[in-house]
């Protein structure tokens, strides 16, 4: 859990209580130690929440005191809805679907007038259908559970390879999406256009985490080294 996500729910877990709520409670009902607690009842006293309490004894919220409602400036709904929708039109059937009901929830909270400013936003993403469609939702699910992948790939010559991948990341270009991956069969890091995928299969294998085989280690070590930033 988080640090922002363990304070909201401390503040919800003792709104609305008469009785103080020991620390150790607050540790077991977080599933954090004690001192975490104490160190987070520190940091929302400091940030103006009305804890009254102190160590060994209890504590309990202020009466009157309330978390203010989500609310959005409208260059924040613009930049949400924007990233939504490109998310909609562009990544995998299942990832689109999420992102329809996380707008759904945006939208929930806004007043009449930021609806009525909503309808009027100039970003359009077009939600074209293109074959790769289908391969966004293999590579995502292959890069969060660190599977390995085999794909066929017929590179810019029109040559066409076996590779053994571990997927890293995926890229979006504008025109086309690129996978980022360790390659067994060049022992480095090579990008994969999507579109030059012609078969792919999810194996079932994990490959290890590795200091120096993950995006971060990739960018720090080779971004403007434009021979390795080319698609393999």
């Amino acid at each position: 859990m988080r640090k922002s996500e363990r304070l909201f729910k401390l503040v919800t877990l003792l709104q609305g209580r008469r009785t103080a709520m020991t620390g150790q409670t607050l540790a077991d009902k977080l599933g954090v130690g004690i001192r975490t607690v104490y160190r987070d009842i520190q940091a929302l006293v400091l940030s103006g929440v009305p804890i009254d309490g102190e160590a060994g004894v209890g504590y309990r919220l202020r009466a009157g005191f309330d978390l203010p409602p989500l609310m959005f400036e409208m260059d924040e709904i613009t930049a949400l809805l924007a990233g939504n929708r490109m998310v909609q039109a562009w990544t995998d059937p299942a990832l689109a679907e999420a992102a329809r009901r996380a707008e759904a929830k945006i939208l929930a909270v806004l007043t009449p007038a930021m609806l009525n400013e909503v309808s009027r936003l100039p970003y359009r993403i077009p939600d074209f259908s293109y074959p790769e469609r289908e391969t966004h939702g293999l590579l995502r699910r292959a890069c969060e559970l660190r599977l390995k992948v085999k794909v066929a790939y017929r590179d810019m010559k029109e040559q066409e390879t076996e590779r053994t991948l571990w997927p890293l990341g995926m890229f979006g270009w504008g025109d086309h999406w690129t996978l980022l991956t360790w390659c067994e069969l060049r022992d480095e890091y090579r990008n994969f256009r999507f579109d030059r995928i012609q078969r792919i299969d999810c194996l079932p294998e994990h490959y290890p985490q590795h200091p120096e085989r993950n995006i971060e280690h990739y960018l720090t070590r080779v971004i403007g080294v434009e021979d390795e930033q080319k698609p393999a």
